[in-house]
């Protein structure tokens, strides 16, 4: 989908009055997919000369209002870029990654589209974790399953199982080689990857029921080694 044209054209006027200098721009999120509404944020991705920042900054995280829509601005050097979405994807969380390669250019450039490419170069690979790093995942997942499993104070219960639902969300993505999101981008991500796997486990999640969830979880912990308590080491 593209962008709607109000998006764009308040997406360039705000530039145009905020940040006239930017060598690259690029418009994400639902902007950019057309999906947003009058109330949506508009996301951008700012590419500036280092000139352009005060007190010797390299970059810029910020939120703006304009013409009635906030805007939130990703602005950096092309340098520090590449410093920012390096220490996201090592996180396993590409969100200016995913945001310069995904969206759409308003401003166009050689620089722009270097790192378009680069940034979809380290999306396509994926994250890189290891054993241990995976291991202990399970290792925290299992206990909090186990707290799950004996909870009787409602709130307790509830809590435990927020966190066990993302404990678990991210270790599956992790074993499989898929990146992580924040809140609802955790949930897009887990059914792109396993529909059916995200659903069940969503499904039980949503009704809060305990007994079905921990179903659902040792299911998927069972191909990954199952729960891991005994014998772990940190």
């Amino acid at each position: 989908m593209a962008p709607t044209g109000d998006a764009r054209t308040l997406a360039e006027g705000f530039v145009a009055d905020h940040f006239p200098d930017a060598v690259g721009v690029v418009l994400a999120g639902s902007g950019a997919t057309g999906t947003d509404t009058p109330t949506s944020d508009l996301d951008l991705v700012l590419l500036l000369p280092a000139s352009a920042f005060a007190d010797g900054r390299t970059s810029l995280a910020a939120t703006y209002a304009h013409h009635g829509r906030l805007v939130e601005v990703f602005a950096y050097t092309p340098q520090s870029y590449r410093v920012w979405a390096e220490q996201e994807a090592a996180a396993h969380r590409p969100v200016v990654l995913a945001m310069l390669a995904e969206g759409v250019v308003l401003r166009d450039g050689p620089v722009v589209a270097g790192l378009r490419e680069w940034a979809r170069d380290v999306l396509a690979s994926g994250p890189v974790v290891g054993t241990a790093a995976l291991d202990l995942r399970r290792y925290r997942v299992s206990g909090l399953l186990d707290d799950l499993a004996d909870a009787a104070d409602p709130g307790e219960r509830a809590v435990l199982l927020a966190g066990a639902y993302t404990a678990l969300a991210e270790l599956l993505l992790l074993a499989h080689g898929r990146w992580l999101g924040h809140g609802k981008w955790l949930l897009r991500h887990l059914r792109a990857w396993d529909v059916r796997a995200a659903d069940a486990l969503t499904d039980a999640f949503v009704a809060a029921d305990v007994a079905a969830f921990v179903r659902v979880a040792d299911d998927r912990l069972a191909p990954l080694g199952g729960r891991l308590q005994a014998g772990m080491v940190r």
